[in-house]
């Protein structure tokens, strides 16, 4: 048996337990409204599934999400290579990554909805929780470039482009890919969080509110799942995406040299 056979059923294993102890439980209680079961769970997410509204809804949440985690990679790595560059500018700019890392998402949530409108508002949310995580790693990379390749390079007075493909990002790479591990799975929770609370048309925040508003408990637990199965499969394509672009970008450098 191969380790990647034995790792699967391992996790086959350990699901198969908790959804047991999940059926086990939902018969003790024995209330739906409580506690639904999980075929009850699967039945109802069949028929979600089938119809057009849960995609469109499903859909709408990604683009918010999506855009938020997208603008806080961009402005994450220019904050990064600025604060390297800058004393000054690391000095002003820590104590508020250090405060937005400190500070509880649903207080940026209710503070955000005096100034946004709701749609916007998961975009600027999840944008707000992944900055510091961006920021803090891809500083890491700068910062741990091998002194003596920089050296080399200024002796060899190689250009700046050629200096950022073969030394800078080999040392940043690994450290983005920790930060999008990280990243992806607290921007995806942050944005559903703010479309709780805010409810935007078209979205899978005021599905979980509406579902929890009319005691509709199988609806909450099917919408609970997407989130979890769309935040693990968003993660996995992403973080593949980053680590061709890592290899390629290798085969490219290897090449050169």
């Amino acid at each position: 048996m191969t380790p990647r056979l034995r790792k699967g059923l391992t996790a086959l294993g350990v699901l198969l337990f908790w959804v047991l102890l999940w059926a086990l439980l939902a018969r003790l209680v024995d209330r739906d409204l409580l506690l639904p079961s999980p075929l009850q769970v699967l039945q109802r997410g069949g028929v979600l599934v089938c119809s057009g509204a849960f995609w469109l809804t499903t859909l709408w949440s990604i683009a918010r999400v999506l855009a938020g985690i997208a603008a806080a990679i961009v402005l994450g790595v220019l904050l990064a290579a600025l604060t390297e560059r800058s004393a000054l500018a690391r000095t002003l700019l820590s104590p508020l990554m250090t405060l937005v890392k400190s500070t509880p998402v649903a207080s940026f949530i209710i503070l955000a909805l005096i100034w946004l409108g709701r749609s916007v508002l998961p975009v600027f949310i999840s944008a707000l929780m992944v900055l510091p995580v961006v920021w803090a790693n891809v500083s890491a990379g700068i910062a741990g470039q091998d002194p003596l390749l920089l050296e080399l390079a200024r002796v060899y007075r190689l250009p700046r482009l050629r200096v950022l493909r073969r030394i800078t990002l080999p040392s940043v790479l690994p450290h983005f890919r920790a930060a999008l591990s990280s990243a992806l799975g607290l921007g995806w929770k942050a944005g559903i969080a703010a479309e709780v609370l805010t409810v935007p048309q078209r979205s899978i925040g005021r599905m979980i509110y509406e579902s929890k508003l009319y005691l509709e408990t199988t609806d909450l637990f099917v919408w609970t799942a997407a989130v979890v199965v769309l935040s693990l499969i968003i993660e996995r394509l992403l973080l593949r995406l980053v680590a061709r672009i890592g290899r390629k970008g290798g085969e490219t450098h290897a090449a050169a040299a």
